[in-house]
């Protein structure tokens, strides 16, 4: 198959389109932290706002904040405000943020060289 039919082949299956779906992924998921509060709210569950910062040692308020709201923007998870005193919000993942972990997971061992029998 020549170069120009290969990719003529390709271009309904290849998802790098015009915007790049993987580079929109990337873009909800990018930073340290992003990963971070990801792999804590997939592991441990529900979790509160110090619960948070305590487990993504290095964390400034502000940047945990940001990546908070960035994620809830995306749909990824969900913020839950309990009108109490003193008042209470929880984090949680969404279906869709669910979604993720078995390609965070793989993904991790991906990078560590690792195969992953269990998906």
């Amino acid at each position: 198959m020549s170069k120009h039919s290969e990719s003529a082949a390709c271009a309904g299956v290849c998802p790098c389109t015009s915007p790049c779906p993987i580079g929109e992924a990337l873009r909800v998921i990018g930073g340290k932290w992003k990963l971070r509060i990801l792999c804590t709210l997939s592991v441990d569950g529900t979790q509160r706002y110090n619960d948070l910062v305590r487990k993504t040692a290095g964390v400034t308020n502000a940047m945990l904040s940001s990546s908070l709201k960035e994620l809830e923007a995306d749909g990824i998870i969900l913020r839950k405000q309990y009108e109490e005193i003193p008042p209470r919000v929880e984090y949680s993942l969404t279906e869709r943020g669910r979604a993720l972990w078995p390609i965070l997971h793989q993904l991790a061992h991906w990078a560590a060289g690792e195969a992953c029998d269990d998906e």
